[in-house]
């Protein structure tokens, strides 16, 4: 794990909007195609906001989710809502938008086509995530129902998730899918996540799920 203070959140968005478009564009001009694979919350938006301007070839970058709560779009539970409102826009706007949500009654009824449209889009190239104080990271949460098939080896690509924590059903990237990733980048603010995460490095990844991804981050944090 590579760890980043910053003197002020400002300059933490803004470092990291820089670093994400130059990865994005290295894959871009190597490969002419990258995933962007982000996460859902109020954390990531500023981010989001400089990134939807950056002069990148956005009609060849598949963007998805880690995660979303089983509601659809309309709600402002709505991950992919928040996604549409701060990254796709702009420039941005022109990026490939891969579903993580489909109408139906519960995830598990949509999970394999939801999978079927993530798979061309791994490796991940790029990967930003964020951590609760809880250690979450994704809809890994401790003591979710499913937790020790998500963070197996043989994990499938997406897998539906119930916590007491999490509120609705969620579904989520599985540890192995979020571990192929070229960098990966975990984003949190404050003391209590600072805490969060050095508490988390003497657990394992059942006790303190961002461990799965902790030793192939780079965690970028301020005050």
């Amino acid at each position: 794990m590579e760890f980043i203070a910053y003197p002020d959140a400002e300059l933490m968005y803004l470092a990291l909007a820089k670093q994400i478009s130059g990865e994005l564009g290295a894959f871009l001009r190597r490969d002419g195609r990258a995933s962007f694979c982000v996460p859902g919350g109020t954390t990531p938006g500023p981010v989001f906001d400089t990134l939807s301007g950056a002069d990148l070839d956005w009609q060849n970058v598949a963007v998805f989710l880690n995660d979303e709560r089983w509601v659809p779009e309309s709600s402002p539970r709505s991950n992919t809502r928040l996604l549409r409102e701060r990254l796709l826009r702009g420039p941005a706007g022109r990026a490939q938008l891969v579903p993580l949500y489909a109408p139906a009654a519960q995830p598990e009824d949509v999970l394999e086509a939801l999978s079927d449209g993530i798979a061309p889009h791994l490796p991940i190239s790029v990967l930003l995530l964020g951590m609760g104080a809880d250690m979450h990271t994704a809809s890994l949460f401790p003591g979710a129902d499913l937790l020790e098939q998500a963070l197996a080896p043989t994990a499938p690509i997406l897998m539906a998730l119930r916590a007491q924590a999490a509120g609705e059903p969620r579904i989520t990237l599985s540890a192995r899918a979020l571990r192929s990733a070229f960098h990966t980048h975990i984003l949190i603010k404050g003391p209590e996540k600072r805490a969060a995460l050095e508490r988390a490095q003497g657990l394992s990844a059942s006790e303190a799920p961002v461990r799965a991804v902790l030793d192939l981050a780079t965690v970028h944090w301020a005050e």
